[in-house]
């Protein structure tokens, strides 16, 4: 069985299109953890056919994606996928992930925005937050990727079962493949196109994400 997880915070006005759209795709098994959202993300998450998990207060990304992936082994999952809630994502290229794990015989699918040329990455973060992120996730973890903050994973259970995501923040972006790295799970890069939108997380944003992956190689 193959699980969707998505975690999210006050996305009400964009969750039911991606999970209608994950449905037309074939993806039967839908969980969002919603993450202590305001709005009525869980609402419009049920009507749209999701299973909701909501967390009472807000714990971040990290913290939803870890209890997105223990309900999913709960359910005899044999595939866990991340998958952002916001739209930023297309469910074809879950499609090609999923070829791509059994071509391969990987246990993990790392998305990277930067393998192909279909996503319009602002230029600030093209230019200057991703590759410092890149740097340092890449000094700190061992772990060589063209993309580290990129939400988009497709792992076998076995994987989510080792991989304990302590880091309730986004810094578990880091955390992730430091953890595939010391469980020696094999692993391959998969393009994937990211959409950008005017609402996205800007100069602040990027050092956030910075600040988070300083502070996860440093809390080990």
């Amino acid at each position: 069985m193959i699980f969707v997880v998505l975690p999210a915070f006050n996305e009400e006005k964009k969750i039911g299109r991606v999970i209608r759209d994950l449905f037309e795709h074939g993806f039967n098994n839908i969980v969002v953890i919603d993450d202590g959202s305001k709005d009525n993300t869980s609402l419009v998450a049920k009507t749209a056919g999701a299973t909701v998990i909501k967390h009472v207060i807000n714990r971040g990304q990290g913290a939803a994606l870890q209890t997105g992936n223990e309900f999913a082994l709960k359910q005899g999952a044999e595939i866990i996928v991340h998958f952002d809630a916001d739209g930023q994502f297309e469910a074809q290229d879950i499609v090609s992930g999923l070829t791509r794990i059994e071509k391969d015989q990987v246990d993990v699918v790392l998305g990277s925005r930067f393998l192909d040329k279909r996503s319009k990455i602002p230029f600030l973060k093209k230019y200057f937050i991703l590759p410092i992120s890149r740097l340092f996730n890449n000094f700190f973890t061992g772990l060589k990727l063209t993309d580290v903050h990129n939400g988009f994973r497709i792992m076998r259970a076995k994987v989510a079962e080792k991989i304990i995501i302590t880091q309730d923040g986004m810094a578990h972006n880091s955390q992730i493949p430091r953890l595939i790295k010391d469980y020696g799970f094999s692993f391959v890069e998969h393009p994937v196109k990211v959409l950008y939108f005017e609402s996205g997380q800007g100069l602040k944003g990027g050092i956030k994400i910075l600040w988070d992956l300083i502070i996860a190689n440093f809390t080990k």
